[in-house]
């Protein structure tokens, strides 16, 4: 039986598979009408592939031994009938792994050496390098084949302690470096950086990513995990222990890393087996783990609906022989319940605003293109019809009043085009602030200041020059946005009130989705460089690291500010200058219709019948229009129902 969650992913696939059509029947509007161009071809190419290959990341996170892969294997592989993730005591996960599925390639694990963390590469640009990677293929038809392959996400090896220091992973001056075990100058340590699994699973075959992340040390090592992978995320899974609560290393991971990320947190309560007690009454089990849920909720200051009490290990075991008791007993469906009714709706309206977007102004453009079509025309038969049985001079002076409105309509739109090719300069010049060598520039004055100081206090000093800098550019593109908004607006009343236009009202632009992400950026990077333990690390590597990683993610967000700027100025202004260019158009089409009927009066009764014809055409086409600009608008999420013999924890969701 599928799960909720698996249903709502499905049902997801389903409205995104049903967007792209809409997009795809837009498309393929304006190829057959004459109204496609390469810039707008370009956009809707980049929208259908970010729809088709958009992904949705869960990220688990927990310090060691609070049960993260079992839940994994739980939720994501129980077809399997036993474990696939290796989650026994001592030997699990080592490196961060993404789990997710490849359809160009059969099912496979990538290993990525520890030692390629004394390069510079982050770790997605190494992604790009397959040949960096050790590559084993998973036959999914094998369980002592897949169980062997598995194996190696918990592989570790000896090195020498300057070995290990000279990778970032040991350090005297570090607390943590005091906890891992020295046995004749020899240290352990995970054999890989990164890991990467492609894996057939019907969530995963779904866009679904899945993000297992190891415990606060290996967190502290990979900067890029906490700049970049771990915001990103669309959930964050984050587990704890309930015999023990919130510990403080708990605590230390969850403030650090959990509750900077702009993102959906949910605290699971693993373990509730271990609650389960033959001397106590069900009622009394019930109560014991609803007092440590309020607990968790009152300590790391998240909703009661958001802290789920499980057991990962019983949820297994219940999917692998089947019992529906023992699962329902595990808590595992509410939590899914939760991820299903919260998270998925969530991520279905942020694409569906994206979509909106990025093309919702080029469908209602070509709208207001077809009504003012249908409406020239009717205008046109209109005067065709008031000229019936008259004599040429008629036509003659219809031909002067449509030569004398074109004329003004071009001073009009030639008045608007000096203006717009004015701001639109200063906008240019703005956009070059953000641009590559800009940043360039800017970033290389900085490491040259650091690169002489490898510390924690150099770095900020140094980060601070970005953020300020990002803020200033931000700040001056806003004011100049605003700018824009209002030449267009003014240019829509004013053309609206003296030739009919549609009066549309684009919205502002919006940075405030990269803003955030700067501040958040910002936040981390604070909390880095004030952590002692960091400032107690071995300098040059740990710091190092993560200025590359920063620098990179920042890099990141002004690459998207500037494209986001560039889309909204087409967004804003591509419907007037299609409609100031389609006005063009009907008028001159209007004037020469009129010079052969003023030529030959007898030629009217044959454009009467074109027209006529024509509106038809145009009906049609605004009926295509309406039900793409439906498709488009489409986002409601499914009804999703809550697990079946509700319990008091389920009442919390």
């Amino acid at each position: 039986m599928t799960s909720q969650l698996e249903q709502e992913v499905a049902h997801y696939q389903v409205w995104r598979t049903q967007m792209i059509a809409g997009i795809e029947s837009y498309k393929s509007w304006l190829d057959a009408n004459g109204y496609a161009d390469i810039q707008q071809s370009l956009r809707i190419y980049d929208l259908i592939e970010s729809l088709r290959n958009d992904r949705m990341t869960l990220a688990f996170l927990a310090e060691f031994s609070r049960g993260k892969t079992e839940l994994i294997n739980a939720m994501f592989f129980s077809d399997f009938k036993q474990r696939l993730l290796p989650s026994n005591v001592g030997r699990t996960t080592m490196c961060p792994t993404e789990i997710f599925y490849d359809p160009a390639e059969t099912p496979y694990i990538r290993l990525l050496p520890i030692e390629t963390r004394k390069r510079q590469e982050s770790v997605s640009a190494l992604k790009r390098q397959g040949v960096e990677w050790i590559k084993v293929k998973l036959d999914v038809d094998s369980r002592d084949e897949m169980t062997s392959a598995m194996q190696h996400l918990v592989e570790v090896k000896s090195v020498s302690l300057e070995e290990a220091k000279s990778l970032g992973l040991w350090d005297e001056n570090d607390p943590m470096s005091a906890t891992m075990a020295i046995k004749d100058g020899m240290i352990e340590i995970p054999a890989w950086r990164h890991a990467i699994i492609s894996y057939p699973h019907p969530l995963l075959k779904s866009g679904l990513v899945v993000l297992d992340t190891p415990g606060l040390n290996a967190l502290g090592t990979e900067p890029e995990l906490t700049l970049s992978m771990i915001p990103n995320a669309h959930a964050i899974l984050f587990l704890l222990a309930i015999d023990t609560g919130v510990t403080k290393s708990d605590l230390e991971v969850w403030q650090k890393y959990v509750q900077p990320a702009a993102t959906r947190r949910i605290a699971v309560l693993n373990k509730i087996d271990l609650m389960w007690d033959d001397l106590k009454t069900p009622e009394q089990i019930a109560a014991d783990v609803q007092r440590q849920v309020e607990a968790t909720s009152g300590l790391l200051s998240v909703p009661r609906s958001h802290v789920m009490a499980v057991s990962a290990q019983k949820a297994l075991l219940a999917r692998v022989r089947n019992d529906d008791d023992l699962l329902a007993k595990s808590g595992i469906e509410q939590l899914e319940y939760l991820l299903a009714s919260d998270i998925i709706p969530a991520k279905q309206e942020i694409m569906r605003a994206a979509v909106q977007r990025e093309i919702g102004s080029m469908v209602e453009a070509s709208i207001t293109t077809v009504a003012n079509q249908l409406t020239a025309s009717a205008t046109e038969l209109k005067d065709l019809a008031a000229m019936s049985g008259k004599n040429r001079s008629m036509a003659q002076a219809m031909v002067a009043r449509l030569e004398a409105d074109r004329k003004n309509y071009q001073a009009t739109v030639q008045a608007f085009r000096a203006t717009y090719n004015t701001v639109t300069g200063q906008g240019v010049t703005l956009l070059k602030q953000l641009g590559e060598n800009s940043i360039e520039a800017l970033l290389n004055k900085d490491r040259e200041f650091i690169e002489g100081a490898w510390t924690t206090a150099g770095l900020w000093k140094s980060i601070q020059l970005l953020f300020a800098h990002f803020t200033l550019v931000s700040s001056k593109i806003l004011n100049y946005s605003n700018q824009i908004k209002g030449l267009v607006d003014m240019t829509y009343a004013h053309f609206h009130e003296k030739f009919g236009f549609a009066r549309l009202n684009p919205p502002p632009l919006n940075l405030e989705k990269h803003t955030l992400t700067m501040t958040g950026l910002q936040a981390t990077a604070k909390q880095f460089c004030h952590d002692p333990v960091n400032v107690a690390k071995y300098k040059h590597f740990v710091v190092q690291k993560f200025y590359d990683g920063l620098v990179g993610e920042a890099r990141g967000v002004f690459e998207m500010t500037r494209l986001d700027v560039e889309a909204w100025l087409k967004s804003a202004l591509n419907p007037l200058n299609l409609q100031i260019k389609e006005h063009e158009t009907v008028l001159s089409k209007r004037l020469e219709n009129f010079k052969k009927i003023r030529d030959n009066i007898g030629s009217a009764e044959a454009r009467i019948k074109e027209l006529q014809a024509q509106r038809g055409a145009l009906e049609q086409q605004q009926g295509v229009l309406a039900r793409i600009h439906a498709s488009l608008e489409d986002g409601a999420p499914a009804t999703i129902h809550a697990p079946a013999g509700e319990t008091e924890q389920s009442a919390l969701v």
